[in-house]
Formats: C-alpha cells, structure tokens, sequence
C-alpha cells in the first residue's frame, strides 16, 4: 500500500503531466505545407469560384463554373492535392466589374482561400487584380483576352491577342483574301484593346483596311443600324467581339435581316462566341460563322473525347462546351501540379514552381506554363454548324508561345 506522501507526489506528477498535454501546442501536419495562415487543414483545402451565375455574363460564365467543379470531383476522387479534398467557397461576381473586386477580397481576406478559378471579361480581371495583388492571392482565369498584362498573382488559362487575333486575321488574309475590315465589339475594354491590336495589325503588318468600326453596351439587343452599315460598307471580313446575351439578339436579327452567313460574303469571324453562347443563340441562326480558339468541343483526340464524356455525364446529355469552358477545367489541374511540385499550398512557393508546368492530359491535347504566365496553345479556326458545334477548318502546326506584350502594338 502506497504511504500519504508518495500517493500525493504521484498525484501531482499525474497532474502536471496531464496539463502539460493541454498546455503543449499541437502541432499540425497542415503546419508543414501552409505557413501563410492559408485555409488549410490535415484533411483538406478550401478554393474560392467566382463567375457571374446572374445577369448578361452568365450565359457565357456558367459553363466556367461547370468545368472549375468538374475538375475538383475528379482531383479528389484521385486523392486531393497533397492529401487534401478540396472544398470550395462560390460567389458570384453578378455581371458587375465592382462585386468582382468585392467578392475576391471576401474570398482572400476572410476564406483565406488557397487559389481563386475565376473573371470573365476583362473588366471584372482589371477589377479584382489589385485586390489579388494587394493581398497575395493566386487567381486562374480563364478566358481570352487582349493581353498587355502579366500579374505575379495570375495564370491565363487562355489565349492572348497573338495566339488568336492575330492568327485569326491572318488566316483570313491567307485563306480567303480578305482585304476589307468591319470592327465590331461590346464596349468594355477586351473588345476595345483587342481591336486596337487588330486594326494595328490590318493597317501595318497585314497593309489592308479597316471601313468600320463600332461598339455597343453590354446587355445591347438592338442591332439593325450596325447591320445596315455593314451592308452598306460591303467588307470581305466582319470581325466581332461582341459578348454575353447581346449575342443572341445580333446573330437573330442578322439572320432576319436577310444574310446568310454561309455565303462568306461578309466572312464573319468572332473571337468570342464559344458553343457555350451557341447554345442561347441557336446553330440555326449562327451556322456559317468563322471562330478563332484553340479549343472547340469537336477535337477528335482523346483527351478531349474524355472530357466530352465526363463533361455530358456530369451537367447532361445535352450540354455544350466552350472554349473558355475547357480553359476553366484546366485551372484547378494547373494549380494541383504546381501544389505539388512545391510540395505547399503557399502562394509563393506556388507561384515558384508554377512556370514550366506541364498538362499533357488537357483536352485541347497538350499546355505548358510559360514563365510569362501564360499557356503555350494551337490556334484553330472552327465553322459554325447548325447543330452547335463547329467544324474545325485550320489548326496552326506548332504551338504558339504567349507574347502578351507584342512590339508594336502597344
């Protein structure tokens, strides 16, 4: 039998010892891979998504959602990145460049969200930048744009203006003979700047001429002056970057208004109507239009084929795919790659190991980082069918190297 005096000190030393658990800090496995505070934990990692799921842009930003969550089932069904599920926090930026801002600094400041798949248009990207620079957040955009950027705090999951405007006006200087020019754009600045480099490379590389030139607020669903004066101009080309809703209503009346569009004559070439705005427009009022992308939902390889699959089986049987749309699904690839060649969810350390990153499984077939942030792409020209789709038509040999800062276009 233990004396009063022993039975107390092992009291006490039970004591202590069992304070000291309490008072010890536990330390996290989550410690070793996140030293920014970020939301991570030993069990999983917390992404923000920000698309407009309201007003004019979510006919064309719903299917960047579609992918961006496609892309997260199918990482976490192959384990997660570095162990983890990923969870993710989705706001929706409504159309409005300012709750853009609004929603990725609650996303980055609040959430604490490792990586952010979002923007649109270029207005809601020049919107939320400053707010991702400011605050040290990584945000994978996903559409083509005017370039003239590069941000520590962005990977462009899509085209440049040399990758696709200026290959697009040069196809069709080469391949139809195209002389003559018509600009036409929603008024915001990826339709104003892309064609500012347009009409730059029409007048000075390509030595033709631009006859017009117009711009119309997003939302616009009133047409018929313009399409007058392009039947007054008579240009060979059209060249359109018009986008959202106001697509429905352009291609509808242009079809009303008596031009068949398979004729060539105008060529109509847009840079921004993917299948994603066909679906709204209808194959029957668009069939005949020329798109410069680097991705259509036709690609024959099998990556694509795939994508298709998991794609309809996930969001149905009947939904489309966009070029934007495969650009978002490649975001959060992207991101686990460059996660785990860092071995941390640190933005630095991601950022870090993020220029070389290869997706050999993407299903425009293949995409490299580049250190400029920008992918490596092909630049196709696809033809409008009536059932949605298009047919691919051109596909440059070689990948195209990102050069978002051109000499002479500035």
């Amino acid at each position: 039998m233990l004396s009063k005096t022993l039975s107390s000190k092992l009291k006490k030393t039970a004591l202590a010892l069992s304070a000291g658990l309490f008072l010890t800090p536990t330390i996290s496995h989550a410690d070793a891979v996140n030293t920014t505070g970020l939301a991570v934990t030993d069990d999983t990692v917390t992404v923000g998504i920000l698309h407009s799921v309201t007003g004019t842009m979510a006919i064309s930003e719903t299917g960047s959602v579609q992918a961006e969550k496609l892309a997260i089932e199918q990482i976490n069904a192959m384990g997660g990145v570095l162990g983890r599920k990923i969870e993710y926090i989705q706001e929706d930026g409504a159309s409005d460049w300012p709750t853009f801002a609004e929603k990725s600094k609650k996303l980055l400041v609040n959430d604490k969200v490792a990586a952010v798949f979002g923007c649109w248009t270029s207005a809601s990207r020049k919107a939320a930048l400053p707010v991702f620079e400011q605050y040290n957040g990584m945000l994978y955009y996903p559409t083509f744009y005017e370039g003239l950027e590069q941000s520590p705090n962005v990977i462009y999951t899509g085209q440049e203006a040399t990758q696709q405007i200026l290959e697009g006006l040069d196809w069709a200087a080469q391949t139809k003979g195209a002389k003559k020019y018509y600009l036409l754009g929603s008024d915001y600045i990826w339709p104003r700047t892309s064609n500012k480099i347009a009409r730059k490379h029409i007048e000075n590389v390509l030595k033709q001429k631009v006859v017009g030139e117009e711009y119309y607020p997003l939302g616009h669903t009133q047409f018929n002056s313009v399409i007058n004066k392009i039947k007054l101009k008579k240009p060979d080309v059209v060249f359109i970057s018009v986008v959202g809703g106001s697509n429905v209503a352009f291609y509808k009346q242009l079809k009303a208004a008596g031009i068949d569009m398979t004729k060539e004559k105008p060529l109509f070439l847009t840079i921004s109507v993917t299948e994603d705005e066909i679906l709204g427009i209808g194959g029957e009022n668009i069939e005949g239009i020329y798109a410069s992308m680097k991705y259509f939902q036709s690609l024959p390889n099998e990556n694509n084929k795939k994508f298709v699959e998991a794609f309809k089986a996930k969001w149905g049987k009947d939904i489309v795919i966009g070029d934007v749309t495969q650009a978002a699904y490649l975001g959060p690839w992207l991101w686990k790659a460059a996660v785990e060649k860092a071995g941390s969810f640190d933005v630095d350390k991601v950022r870090e190991a993020s220029p070389g990153i290869e997706l050999t499984t993407a299903p425009e077939g293949y995409v490299k980082i580049h250190k400029n942030h920008h992918l490596w792409s092909k630049t196709r020209i696809g033809l409008a069918q009536p059932d949605g789709q298009y047919k691919v038509v051109y596909e440059s040999d070689e990948l195209i190297e990102p050069d978002p800062f051109p000499e002479g276009y500035q």
